[in-house]
């Protein structure tokens, strides 16, 4: 009988077990499946808190709901009925002491048109004119490959992406644009600088496909996104499910694994699949071979600060869904979701509900890491009074911490992976990586994932 272990209860490794225990009572296999997790529960950064009449998310707080694979596994796992989804609105910048709306026409802050880039308030005349080089500069040196920022700036000029662009993409992708990729951010801006010549003659012709007004972008569940998690659990009926159960290390026996956990147990196995931080991944195998490898994996830091008040929703100064602040001392946070516009479950008075988040991309950022919850709410509590003018006492508050815990794809990122794919193959076959460590962030990509690294397991199988 073989034995196969998944190593993390996150979104991933809870996806590569159910797509294994399919396969097992599919084929009636006598495979023995094992989920072991550190913590107390499963979901990884998917965590659902519910307090004083409010719907938390102290990690991610939605799904893409344009993802293919997304819609299926909900339907297959029964809880479509619970899917609810994202209120759409106008958002901000907070620059120079106030709100100014990012252009609605643009696809993260990148124009759609020359009468989207000519009616933007965030950009001088000058960065307008300099961006207009976009319909007229050929690219004769870029790949996907390169630079995100460096691309951008080229053809769009260097105050355009700085004051507008920058800000926008920067709240959804970790690290500084000069860092990250086209391939692994916007390939289809590329795309069409090929196709038209122009990235804003490309996003204009394929406008519809991103700025859709009935379109429903983000979906989340009535009782918050651990609905997801519970369901996936519950239908793990023949999987010994350890949670408390912290992996310590893994040795080549044979053709086999030894892994000992922190309580002093041992389980032999055929097959690990390493659904963990790729930090924690390099101490488990502690493969001298791998460490510059793992070394080039980069993290940053994020800090979550939910508020609720025992205020309405309607005492928010402007119509929308919230704001981005762009690094500056203007503000600590990187910006703020006015959650209970965004999300109607969250709330069941219709009262107000504020996410801000603080990463270590800001140069605030090392002042407050530090510090505890209740002066992380009072920095908070200072960025809402002067961006939004609301001074009311919170009713409760929920602060989260990922410290070094957020995966941040720089330049050499694919290639560095594929080199710790290929040693990894040749010192412990049998061992395999999975997760937002290596292969994508968002929850579609990590279900994705989980379902090809189980695939993988099978055809070894």
């Amino acid at each position: 009988m073989k034995t196969i272990l998944i190593i993390g209860g996150g979104i991933t490794g809870l996806s590569a077990i159910y797509e294994l225990h399919k396969w097992k009572k599919a084929n009636r296999s006598d495979v023995k499946l094992i989920l072991a997790e550190a913590s107390d529960k499963l979901g990884g950064k998917i965590r659902t808190a519910k307090k004083t009449g409010f719907i938390m998310e102290e990690g991610a707080d939605s799904i893409v709901a344009r993802k293919e694979n997304v819609m299926p596994f909900i339907e297959e796992l029964g809880i479509e009925e619970e899917v609810v989804y994202n209120a759409t609105g106008r958002s901000y910048l907070y620059t120079d002491g106030e709100l100014k709306p990012i252009p609605a026409d643009a696809v993260f802050g990148i124009p759609t048109s020359i009468e989207s880039l000519a009616k933007t308030t965030l950009v001088s005349a000058e960065g307008k004119v300099e961006a207009l080089k976009d319909f007229y500069t050929k690219n004769e040196s870029f790949t996907v490959h390169d630079s995100i920022g460096d691309f951008l700036v080229y053809f769009l000029g260097k105050e355009f992406v700085e004051k507008q662009i920058a800000p926008v993409l920067s709240g959804v992708y970790s690290g500084k644009l000069s860092d990250l990729t086209i391939a692994s951010t916007l390939p289809y801006v590329f795309e069409y600088k090929e196709q038209y010549g122009s990235i804003i003659k490309g996003l204009e012709a394929n406008k519809d496909r991103y700025l859709s007004k009935n379109e429903k972008k983000f979906l989340s569940f009535k009782n918050g996104l651990s609905t997801l998690i519970q369901a996936i659990e519950d239908r793990l009926e023949d999987v010994d499910i350890l949670k408390n159960k912290q992996a310590s290390q893994i040795v080549k026996a044979n053709n086999r694994y030894q892994v000992t956990f922190s309580d002093g147990e041992t389980i032999e196995t055929d097959y690990v699949v390493l659904s963990i931080p790729h930090n924690a991944a390099k101490s488990l195998l502690n493969q001298a071979d791998l460490k510059t490898e793992f070394a080039q994996l980069q993290t940053s830091s994020l800090i979550s600060v939910y508020i609720g008040f025992d205020i309405p929703d309607q005492q928010l100064p402007l119509a929308g869904t919230g704001f981005i602040a762009p690094n500056s001392d203007e503000l600590s946070c990187n910006a703020c979701t006015w959650t209970s516009r965004k999300w109607d479950h969250t709330t069941s008075k219709g009262n107000l509900l504020v996410r801000l988040f603080y990463k270590s991309s800001h140069p605030s950022f090392e002042v407050i890491k530090d510090m505890n919850k209740t002066e992380l709410l009072q920095v908070a509590l200072a960025d809402i009074q002067k961006s939004l003018g609301i001074n009311a006492e919170p009713v409760t508050s929920v602060v989260t911490s990922w410290s070094d815990n957020m995966p941040t794809y720089m330049i050499t990122h694919p290639n560095t992976v594929r080199a710790i794919e290929r040693k990894l193959a040749e010192i412990c076959p049998g061992v395999l990586l999975a997760g937002c460590s290596y292969y994508g962030v968002g929850i579609p990509d990590c279900i994705e994932n989980g379902k090809e690294t189980a695939e993988k397991i099978i055809n070894m199988l």
